[in-house]
């Protein structure tokens, strides 16, 4: 059961070469939420869906949550892995998000292979639905899922950003895809 009052998130903006991240912790500096500025509605969607009515207040998110987004982002491929996430969803769905974070930068999974990692091989659209779900985009690393004959499939904040993404963490292009642009 929730409480009465709506519980008290803090929204940060970082800077990336993705272009601006939106940052949402808890007062314990668990990370409820990123994604990308333009994105702001379907971020907000989740949360509700999450958490229900939350207060969201602009501040900065805890240096050490701040600091390991800006350094994944400078080069640090490691360094979103001990962040702390917290979501709601079914069981299956932090069971899939859970898979998701055991994925290593610079290498990638189809949604068969996802679904099969949380013991549900025949899931593949419900594993893939749930990817769609993910509100903690980068840490919970739902960029790393592509389709069966290696083609990038969807991703919330753009395919472009989603090559970029795996570009940068050293996942090779597929051939008869345009290569990663720099983004503003």
């Amino acid at each position: 059961m929730r409480n009465a009052q709506p519980e008290t998130l803090t929204l940060d903006r970082v800077r990336t070469p993705t272009g601006e991240v939106l940052l949402v912790t808890d007062v314990e500096g668990a990370v409820r939420a990123l994604d990308f500025a333009g994105y702001e509605e379907r971020m907000m969607r989740l949360l509700r869906r999450h958490w229900g009515e939350a207060a969201l207040i602009e501040g900065r998110a805890p240096s050490a949550v701040r600091s390991a987004v800006e350094a994944y982002f400078g080069g640090d491929l490691t360094a979103l892995d001990g962040l702390n996430v917290k979501t709601g969803g079914t069981a299956f769905q932090r069971a899939v998000w859970a898979a998701l974070r055991a994925i290593p930068a610079g290498e990638t999974r189809t949604y068969g292979q996802l679904a099969a990692a949380v013991g549900s091989p025949k899931a593949v659209r419900a594993a893939g639905l749930a990817n769609g779900q993910n509100p903690i985009a980068v840490i919970v690393p739902c960029h790393r899922v592509i389709g069966a004959n290696g083609t990038l499939t969807g991703y919330a904040g753009g395919l472009e950003r989603k090559q970029w993404l795996l570009a940068h963490e050293g996942v090779p292009a597929r051939t008869g895809q345009a290569p990663a642009r720099a983004f503003q």
